[in-house]
């Protein structure tokens, strides 16, 4: 049996490995399960470490499992890595609930900090290393010198140095993917909504967005972006704001404006898809792309998650109301451990595929208290320790060549075999 060691945090914040002979655990699901090298990559070097209080990390040493007295500790991952497996612990009665992150199973192998995931996006530019530079602050003051009296503006710099949002740092960075919100309201309610949770919940990363952003605000930033970066893409559907398409009365005019004064670059929302005859108007008024967030192909499944106003059929129309307009279609899909890789979800999925086809699939780790999802869905959860593989392939894409997974419990296949 291979050397995997528990780590913990003693009451100072030091991190500390086990003493020889406990072997680290961890969690699919409900489920305890014990981890093997081939689950296990070296920690990123921009990944963060979390401690998880008043949650006591489990171990196993010999043929008991035990919690060891310290803090547990998490690893959060950055974009492009997917989370296999979460931390196993024991969590005491009065513990809070833990901010919105994807928490990841971390551990000591060969005197080296290892993580349970995969590596299984290419995509360099949401690499840590690029944001968050010295000079952020000054090219806020650029934008906002450039764009006086836009409330966005103001907005996405408080996204951008307060809460560190990427895709708002573009904007001033004048490169790539940049977001404009626009929807202060929302078709669903989330488990896991990064802006909006309620008072007896847990901590949002973000903040909400308060306002309603007019055409002109929301085509000025638009032209700007699409006119000086290079690369450029402007998405609306980010973590400050509910679900864009609500907002289709004031998006609609604001592409007009945008595709009236330049041809430049891409035009992308990111939507839960379920407001369809907004999607269908927006799309109508020049839409380049659009993701889709998405957890389950099972429709029980998925409403337990996302308790929207609308049904799952509702997304598939608004897919196919988008792919037969020519859109680039991609799916975000919220990966949680124990709740949607089992062969159920799988069989879901080719048949949602076969119906909805979509140009690009990428994994995404759902951010969430690794104990709100089981309890709130305990009755959906297929509670197996089996270890979850993927398929990869990789297409042309409207943002670059990605590599493409579905999660699936066989052995490594083409997408084109998985869906024969």
């Amino acid at each position: 049996m291979a050397d995997i060691r528990a780590l913990y945090a003693d009451e100072d914040g030091n991190i500390l490995d086990a003493p020889k002979g406990f072997q680290a655990l961890a969690r699919t699901g409900t489920d305890i399960i014990e981890l093997s090298p081939d689950d296990l990559i070296p920690l990123p070097e921009s990944a963060d470490l979390m401690f998880l209080p008043d949650r006591l990390p489990l171990a196993k040493y010999g043929d008991e499992i035990m919690p060891i007295m310290g803090n547990a500790i998490a690893a959060i991952l950055p974009a492009g890595y997917t989370r296999l497996y979460m931390p196993a612990f024991k969590k005491e009665d009065d513990a809070q609930m833990l901010p919105l992150y994807g928490y990841t199973a971390v551990v000591v192998y060969k005197d080296e900090l290892y993580v349970a995931a995969m590596y299984t996006d290419e995509n360099d530019k949401w690499d840590p290393a690029h944001y968050n530079t010295r000079n952020l602050h000054k090219l806020v003051k650029r934008v906002q010198k450039d764009l006086p009296d836009n409330r966005l503006v103001e907005h996405l710099g408080n996204c951008s140095l307060t809460w560190h949002c990427c895709t708002a740092q573009n904007l001033f960075y004048r490169r790539w993917e940049a977001g404009i919100p626009s929807s202060p309201v929302c078709n669903a309610n989330c488990f896991g909504c990064i802006s909006l949770q309620p008072a007896e919940c847990c901590p949002s990363p973000q903040s909400r967005i308060k306002f309603r952003p007019t055409p002109k605000e929301i085509a000025q930033i638009g032209i700007y972006h699409l006119e000086t970066a290079p690369d450029a893409i402007i998405s609306f559907g980010q973590g400050c704001e509910g679900e864009p398409s609500l907002a289709v009365d004031n998006i609609v005019p604001a592409i007009e404006k945008i595709r009236k004064k330049t041809d430049k670059g891409q035009i992308n929302i990111n939507t839960n898809a379920g407001y369809t005859e907004g999607i269908k108007r927006i799309v109508d008024a020049g839409l380049d792309s659009m993701r889709v967030s998405i957890i389950s192909a099972i429709p029980e499944n998925y409403k337990a998650y996302y308790r929207g106003s609308y049904e799952l059929d509702n997304v598939k129309e608004s897919i196919r109301y988008a792919h037969e307009h020519g859109v680039h279609i991609s799916l975000n899909m919220l990966y949680f451990p124990g709740f949607n890789d089992s062969e159920s979800e799988f069989k879901a999925w080719k048949e949602f595929l076969h119906e909805n086809p979509v140009n690009m699939i990428q994994i995404r780790n759902l951010n969430i208290d690794l104990m709100l999802l089981p309890k709130s869905c305990h009755h959906l959860l297929k509670l197996s320790a089996l270890k979850n593989l993927f398929a990869n392939y990789t297409k042309n894409s409207l943002i670059s060549s990605l590599v493409i997974l579905v999660i699936i419990k066989k052995e490594n296949k083409s997408w084109s075999s998985i869906l024969e």
